[in-house]
């Protein structure tokens, strides 16, 4: 009986752990944000087939419920891995024909990684007021510290996106949360410690 309580008890600490972390993570780097228009970009995930895989397709429903403006744009960014369809043409066309999305899309299909990203949808934010960068949180920030590397500008705008829900993907949070130490221990900790 103390066994199985404790295995329980463990267990319990290691998912709350799971979504403390994370949702620490989709707090940081992020302001309030003033003014209309608001630029959704939701990062891409390696996606070989034709169809949005597991991750790409809870990207975008995230991304689609980050959206808090009608004067919103969704930036879907991400090159191809296979030779095929870029993730970004796999996640846009999986908002728009499964979801139903139809509101404003733009592509950025030449990214191999997140710096990539970030660089190649700078020319995309310019006139946002308000910029949400969605993923899972741990990438998430890692974009956010890089959007504050190349352009503080415009990462003086970032404001939270809807990527963090309590209870989503409670399994995977944990395994989530020391992938994300991992990624993460490439920033400086500064760039985000600060923040949190």
């Amino acid at each position: 009986m103390r066994r199985r309580t404790g295995v329980a008890v463990a267990g319990a600490l290691v998912l709350g752990w799971g979504e403390w972390l994370n949702r620490r993570w989709s707090r940081a780097l992020v302001g309030h944000g003033q003014g209309v228009s608001e630029a959704v970009v939701v990062l891409g995930y390696r996606n070989p087939q034709a169809t949005a895989n597991l991750v790409n397709r809870w990207r975008v429903r995230a991304g689609l419920r980050s959206v808090a403006a009608d004067e919103a744009r969704m930036i879907f960014s991400g090159g191809s891995t296979s030779g095929g369809a870029s993730e970004a043409q796999v996640m846009a066309g999986y908002a728009k024909s499964v979801l139903g999305f139809d509101g404003t899309v733009f592509l950025e299909e030449h990214s191999g990684s997140t710096w990539e990203n970030v660089t190649n949808v700078i020319p995309l934010l310019e006139d946002a007021d308000r910029i949400k960068i969605v993923s899972q949180p741990a990438h998430a920030l890692k974009a956010r510290a890089y959007l504050r590397r190349q352009r503080p500008d415009l990462a003086e705008r970032l404001v939270p996106a809807d990527d963090y829900r309590p209870g989503e993907w409670l399994i995977a949070k944990p395994l989530l949360a020391l992938y994300g130490l991992w990624t993460l221990r490439r920033l400086e900790t500064d760039e985000w410690k600060s923040s949190l």
